[in-house]
């Protein structure tokens, strides 16, 4: 009967294994086991000579054209705009001062110009007690709103359209002057009262007819708001409104008294 000449011999030194679905090396083309099948297996001639073509190479080595750096890289990393190498360190635009940096991006000069409107809007205002425009105070909030939404504490199972944000400035003497907090829109101003109190663990007497009452007071006009009013309310308001992202002061009253007189002097 004739043999059959099926599968080769694997090409790996000190094997020769036969094998009847040989591999080939894509880099050496010889026919090795499974076993051998990879290149650092089977010691793979090509590979070696690649390995000593960097090391032959590597003498040249890129320095970073940034002042006062003494980084080098094995290959060279340009700058597409001013065209210079530099090191990882230094790759990016504003890393280097590249010369071709821009100035100013445009949602950089956006939120420049609206700085610019609150600062402007406070030198137009005499340092009284005279109380700034409605427009200036949404205009401040809609800035102050993005960093409150990262910091303000409340009821996280609140669904995001619900929630209203405020600067809560605390009531004097204590140890936190300032807390940033999130209500529902929908709740009443005395259920803001007690949940504001339980987050900045404040002593809470309201339901005594004799303790000094813990009252949420408008910062603009220092009027104090109604407890049984909507917060929604307020926020709707045509003369006086509270603004998402705004200011509201928490303190402690004494019966009978419906403005807090110094409120201005909270914010500075």
């Amino acid at each position: 009967m004739a043999e059959l000449d099926v599968g080769q011999q694997c090409g790996a030194e000190h094997c020769g294994q036969l094998d009847f679905l040989p591999f080939v090396c894509d880099s050496c083309s010889k026919v090795f086991c499974i076993q051998h099948r990879s290149r650092d297996s089977h010691g793979c001639p090509e590979v070696a000579a690649v390995t000593e073509r960097v090391k032959s190479e590597g003498s040249t080595l890129y320095p970073c054209s940034y002042k006062g750096c003494s980084g080098k890289e094995l290959v060279e990393v340009l700058c597409p705009h001013c065209e210079s190498h530099f090191c990882l360190k230094h790759r990016h635009q504003a890393d280097h001062e590249c010369d071709k940096l821009e100035i100013q991006k445009p949602r950089m000069a956006a939120t420049q110009q609206l700085v610019k409107e609150i600062v402007d809007s406070k030198k137009s205002v005499p340092a009284t007690k005279s109380r700034r425009g409605a427009k200036s105070g949404e205009t401040a909030a809609k800035v102050a709103l993005m960093k409150l939404k990262l910091h303000a504490v409340g009821d996280k199972s609140l669904p995001q359209i619900e929630r209203i944000y405020f600067q809560v400035f605390l009531p004097r003497g204590g140890k936190e002057k300032i807390k940033p907090m999130f209500f529902c829109k929908k709740w009443s101003i005395g259920k803001i009262v007690d949940y504001a109190a339980s987050l900045a663990s404040l002593k809470n007497e309201n339901n005594k007819a004799a303790a000094k009452k813990l009252r949420v007071c408008h910062t603009e006009t220092g009027q104090i708001l109604p407890l049984d009013n909507p917060l929604e309310t307020w926020l709707s308001d045509s003369e006086n409104p509270l603004f998402n992202g705004g200011n509201i002061i928490l303190e402690y009253m004494d019966n009978g008294i419906s403005v807090l007189d110094d409120a201005n002097t909270y914010l500075t």
